[in-house]
């Protein structure tokens, strides 16, 4: 099974499918339709035993992918605008964690914002020496992360570090992702890391599918426990004059003057 869209390119080899995010000319930018078709490919996932693991990767080798297409959010004019956008990117998220397959992020360069958030909800994370992980927002965009994405990451990296990487608005790199348990392994250049990811892939897959699934559910119901409220938060970034200002600035490649407001 091969099926190459323009954006998002799918393979199915040896009972293991390939994702591929494929704007390499925008460093793989997310757009709406890349996110939806990753999370219809993850929520009608086969359980037949014909696909047995995914992997996640990025093409164009710079980008694994450089977070939602900002151009997309000119077109927020209200709560529910910002609402809507989060509660979409919450739930292909929720797809991905529950995909019934182990999934595998092979990430080589910038992993940043959405592209970010895709790695974090995956069940196992190796990279290429070049990584750079984490979410620039309160340097570019001046957003936020919603309550359910922080508490993904903070599961992964702890609260400190979550709180460290978005005030400081920097990027970890290898090194670092390994040290804190962010990534597992961290391969020399993007041909050992694809080489790596199809023996992990295939050793994986040939392991008890009901054990592994029932782990992956296991671990999401715990942090799915503590879920909250954080629609006046999305509201009050999303809407605001800097939200404005910032994705302009992103764009213009300028850089933002921030009110407050």
């Amino acid at each position: 099974m091969t099926d190459q869209t323009p954006d998002l390119t799918e393979e199915l080899r040896d009972g293991i499918l390939w994702l591929a995010f494929n704007r390499p000319e925008a460093r793989n930018a997310l757009t709406f339709a890349m996110y939806e078709r990753l999370a219809a490919l993850c929520a009608g996932m086969a359980t037949d035993g014909s696909v047995r693991a995914v992997v996640i990767s990025g093409e164009g080798g710079k980008a694994f992918a450089a977070g939602t297409d900002m151009t997309q959010f000119r077109t927020f004019r209200t709560d529910q605008d910002a609402l809507e956008y989060e509660s979409r990117i919450d739930a292909v998220l929720e797809a991905v964690e529950r995909c019934p397959v182990p999934t595998i992020a092979a990430i080589h360069g910038a992993c940043t914002g959405g592209g970010a958030s895709i790695a974090a909800a995956c069940d196992i994370r190796i990279t290429s020496e070049r990584l750079k992980f984490g979410f620039p927002i309160a340097r570019t965009l001046g957003n936020c992360l919603a309550a359910g994405n922080l508490a993904r990451l903070t599961e992964l990296m702890g609260a400190g570090r979550v709180r460290e990487m978005i005030f400081t608005a920097r990027l970890l790199d290898a090194e670092e992702a390994l040290r804190i348990g962010l990534v597992s392994e961290v391969l020399a250049d993007e041909d050992s890391l694809m080489t790596r990811a199809t023996e992990l892939a295939q050793h994986v897959g040939a392991m008890a599918p009901l054990t592994l699934r029932a782990t992956k559910e296991a671990l999401r119901r715990n942090r799915a426990a503590t879920r909250v409220d954080d629609d006046d938060l999305i509201i009050s970034c999303y809407m605001s004059d800097d939200f404005r200002t910032g994705m302009e600035a992103f764009l213009s490649k300028t850089k933002p003057e921030w009110s407050g407001k």
